[in-house]
């Protein structure tokens, strides 16, 4: 973190605690109603391991205005720890959640009114919703899970373990209202459009991190690889972006990227060994917090009026994951504070030399921008979820 960045005390306040384990996970999902008083999360009574096909983690949602009680919703049969069961209040409604869920022999996703307790199944997974929350995109999670353990779900067996790029598999269009889903954009597909430096028909492939603009138009995604038969890391990765039907599919960044965020309906924010606006359609390049945005960040969001930005970091060497504010106007960094990953979280796996199990901060934004919540361990009885007000910097 830089060191010169200015430190500010801001309120924050546990909003879950023990005896059981809570959290939100990805940093781009609806956590938040509409209104600011429930806060979704995530509930389990362990840590340090991969989930099973078995381990049901609860869902429910904080009241922020009745003592940050917990009330709890649903189960989930279907989760990992970074993206959980895909957990977020449906877009345009106040009432609505979804998640996916684990039934029989196939993964299928669920609509919950909070309020009424009335629920529909739909017969696929989800990945992303579009912003009026109509459609959703998917993926194949059991072939996410293969080829990355630990990201995707348990408990069902990837069909097309030994297709290098499957003609029937890929991204999904789903029907919220029908429960119909249908390929829009197959791993084939993917491995067919040229590489400047690699022949991608040796490769094994395929998607993660789907996500629509804020206005539907697009969506992206990351088209990932291995050079060989293996799984896990190393992978090869690029970002695209393609129209909701799957159409005029264009790579925008052709690699070395990770993390990315919508800036606007037409730019994206993208880890580039910094971070750069790429703005779509014109190629342009634009970098964003030089040499004060650490390198090494994890996971951004612009707050709703596109002035700040808020980020976090993984672990430094003393354990401490770092959370900060950076204003685009004026190129000031704020530092919101350092929250220590005791050594367990780095669930460092020699087998496929990952961190599934770690505890990202992952930052979530309200509505109107003034509160963020977090997930951490260094309140001392696990991951919780945090509430931090962040008002009185933004206003």
């Amino acid at each position: 973190m830089e060191k010169n960045a200015e430190l500010n005390q801001v309120p924050i306040r546990p909003i879950t605690k023990g005896p059981e384990f809570h959290w939100f996970g990805y940093y781009d999902k609806l956590q938040f109603d509409p209104t600011q008083r429930y806060i979704l999360g995530m509930e389990v009574a362990f840590e340090h391991r991969r989930p099973g096909p078995e381990d049901i983690i609860k869902i429910g949602m904080v009241d922020t205005l009745d003592g940050d009680r917990w009330v709890e919703l649903d189960r989930s049969r279907a989760w990992c720890w970074q993206t959980g069961c895909m957990l977020q209040w449906r877009p345009g409604s106040d009432s609505e959640i979804m998640y996916n869920d684990h039934e029989g022999d196939t993964f299928v996703s669920h609509i919950l009114n909070v309020k009424t307790s009335s629920k529909r199944t739909l017969p696929f997974p989800f990945f992303t919703v579009h912003p009026l929350g109509q459609t959703a995109l998917g993926i194949d999670f059991e072939r996410l899970e293969y080829m990355r353990p630990g990201y995707g779900y348990a408990g069902v067996p990837d069909r097309n373990k030994e297709v290098l790029a499957p003609d029937d598999a890929g991204i999904y269009r789903l029907n919220l209202q029908t429960g119909e889903s249908r390929l829009i954009i197959s791993l084939a597909d993917l491995a067919a459009m040229s590489h400047p430096n690699q022949d991608l028909s040796r490769c094994k492939h395929y998607c993660n991190c789907l996500l629509f603009s804020p206005d539907g138009e697009l969506f992206a995604f990351l088209h990932r690889w291995r050079p060989d038969e293996g799984r896990g890391w190393p992978f090869k990765t690029r970002l695209l972006t393609a129209r909701p039907d799957g159409t005029d599919i264009r790579i925008l960044v052709p690699g070395g990227c990770g993390h990315f965020n919508w800036r606007n309906s037409q730019q994206l924010i993208v880890q580039d060994g910094g971070f750069s606006i790429y703005q779509c359609g014109t190629g342009r390049i634009e970098q964003v917090g030089k040499g004060i945005i650490p390198d090494s960040g994890g996971h951004v969001s612009y707050l709703p009026a596109g002035n700040w930005i808020v980020g976090d970091t993984y672990p430094d060497l003393e354990r401490n994951q770092h959370l900060y504010l950076y204003n685009v106007k004026n190129n000031q960094m704020i530092r919101l504070g350092a929250f220590k990953s005791p050594v367990e979280y780095t669930g460092a796996q020699a087998e496929f030399v990952d961190d599934e199990w770690r505890c990202d901060l992952h930052p979530r934004v309200s509505p109107d921008g003034r509160l963020i919540t977090i997930d951490s361990p260094h309140g001392g009885d696990g991951r919780q979820m945090y509430l931090i007000d962040v008002g009185t910097l933004v206003n």
